[in-house]
């Protein structure tokens, strides 16, 4: 079963709320260039993991408002599809959901002029929640997108940088990636009248599922077929990205060598070697048990959560993440 069908929500309905940031925007004309590929981009694929999240949230509280619900799912998968797209220029990859990249069929500069089109146009629309006891929703789009900013600042300026600490790379996955599922789930039960200790127990419970995903999305790297990739096994390590497989495969002296040698000009044949001896050392599975650990950790806050009927979303949703393909 699909996740939206064990969570019972429609994905078409939170694909035409995206779709109408844009749609009822006045200053976007429908024939621009921006908005068509911003639709696009939309209905190019994804599973909308995070607008679920803040969906799910909401179900903790006991004043939902359909209406300020979507619109802050819609505002949490703009943010997302932002990133995304500065993702791509960033790590230069040609291809996203199996379709060439924006920035490949924009341009970089017109890649960038739509990413940030989004990023700011989550805060005009989440503006109108000006109250004082609503301010919290610019969780969303200031917090959450500058974490996500800083996440890839460090993962910059960590490139090819064997020296790394794994604290270090924990911090990184934190703010590039489970910190928006953590305030997806928290911003909607704030947006439902949730009580704080629920809303704070629903962000430690996605915090620990975003580390969950970031981790054994590492491990998928190194896997995977390059068919389900779209690119080569271990192509995080031929960009730099110093992940958690290579960090603990370092801990092997006698591996630690060849892993450091690695550069930006190193050959193709070189790095498949490494990458070969990454997958065959115990490296892989030291990976996969953090991982698993962040899964138990949050089915504790599932438990905790037992007494409300919306815990069983929490539980798809860490079937769904504990389940991903090996």
């Amino acid at each position: 079963m699909k996740l939206e069908e064990s969570l019972n929500i429609s994905l078409k309905t939170v694909d035409r709320e995206i779709e109408n940031m844009v749609k009822y925007d006045r200053d976007v004309p429908r024939s621009s260039q921006l908005a068509k590929s911003i639709v696009e981009l939309v209905r190019s694929g994804g599973k909308r993991v995070r607008p679920l999240m803040v969906i799910v949230g909401s179900r903790f509280g006991p004043e939902p408002d359909p209406k300020k619900v979507w619109r802050l799912a819609a505002a949490a998968e703009f943010i997302h599809a932002a990133s995304l797209i500065h993702d791509d220029i960033i790590d230069d990859s040609p291809m996203r959901r199996g379709q060439k990249a924006m920035h490949i069929k924009l341009g970089v500069s017109g890649a960038l002029h739509v990413g940030n089109y989004m990023s700011a146009r989550v805060i005009e629309l989440i503006s109108v929640y000006s109250a004082e006891r609503e301010k919290f929703v610019y969780d969303l789009s200031s917090m959450a997108t500058t974490k996500l900013c800083l996440g890839e600042y460090q993962q910059l300026s960590h490139l090819f940088d064997y020296d790394v600490t794994i604290s270090e790379y924990l911090e990184k996955s934190k703010n590039k990636t489970a910190q928006l599922m953590a305030t997806c789930l928290q911003i909607g039960a704030k947006a439902a009248g949730a009580d704080a200790e629920t809303a704070e127990l629903l962000y430690t419970f996605g915090e620990k599922l975003g580390m969950s995903f970031q981790i054994r999305d590492d491990v998928l790297d190194f896997t995977q077929s390059a068919e389900k990739l779209g690119k080569p096994a271990g192509s995080d390590l031929r960009s730099g990205q110093v992940t958690l497989p290579v960090l603990y495969a370092l801990q092997d002296v006698a591996l630690a060598p060849s892993i450091r040698a690695i550069t930006a000009d190193s050959p193709i044949d070189e790095v498949d070697a490494v990458v070969a001896a990454i997958q065959a050392s115990g490296a892989l599975e030291q990976t996969e048990e953090l991982s698993r650990r962040y899964l138990s950790e949050a089915q504790d806050i599932i438990d905790r959560l037992g007494h409300y009927p919306a815990h069983r979303d929490l539980q798809a949703l860490l079937n769904y993440f504990g389940g991903r393909e090996k």
